[in-house]
């Protein structure tokens, strides 16, 4: 299957995609909504401005995939593989990412309300200005983590790793630090 195929498919009502092969294919701007794609190797594809609200990404491999100002929406991607992925201004509100690999990716300007980041590998990450408002992000890796100019309000840290990360200029009200204490 390619990716002209699979979008024909999902325009005839499919919408199981589960363990497809597209390794960098382009897809950028296909509507994919409520797509199942578990498991789904994706590696190095252009996904820019994709439309994967509510799609299924359990365990998807998506490395060094371009998901630049993609709709991720309720997206559920847990233990989805998105390292050196470029997520740059992608709205994820609700997205579930928990223990996702995001480890390198960049997600500047994302928009990550409300997403669940439990136990997910964000070392290395590029967060600058993200919007992290009221995100789960209990036990995950921040380690080396550019955070400056994020906002983390009402965000859930608790158990969290930040060593080396770069919190300038973050925003931290009513957030829930590593230690469970709250930050006012």
């Amino acid at each position: 299957m390619n990716a002209q195929e699979m979008v024909e498919l999902y325009a005839t009502g499919q919408r199981d995609f589960s363990h497809v092969k597209l390794v960098q294919v382009c897809l950028t701007e296909a509507k994919l909504i409520g797509a199942k794609l578990i498991g789904a190797e994706l590696v190095g594809s252009d996904l820019r401005g994709v439309d994967l609200t509510q799609a299924h990404l359990n365990q998807a491999k998506l490395n060094q995939a371009n998901l630049a100002d993609a709709e991720l929406i309720q997206a559920c991607l847990m233990h989805a593989d998105l390292s050196g992925a470029d997520l740059s201004g992608a709205n994820l509100t609700h997205a579930d990412l928990s223990g996702a690999d995001l480890s390198g990716a960049k997600l500047g300007g994302a928009n990550l309300r409300k997403a669940d980041l439990s136990k997910a590998d964000l070392s290395g990450v590029d967060l600058r200005g993200a919007n992290l408002t009221g995100a789960d992000l209990r036990e995950s890796d921040l380690s080396d983590a550019d955070l400056s100019g994020a906002h983390l309000s009402e965000a859930n840290l608790t158990g969290a790793t930040f060593e080396g990360a770069n919190m300038d200029n973050t925003g931290l009200s009513s957030t829930i630090m590593p230690d469970g204490s709250i930050h006012n």
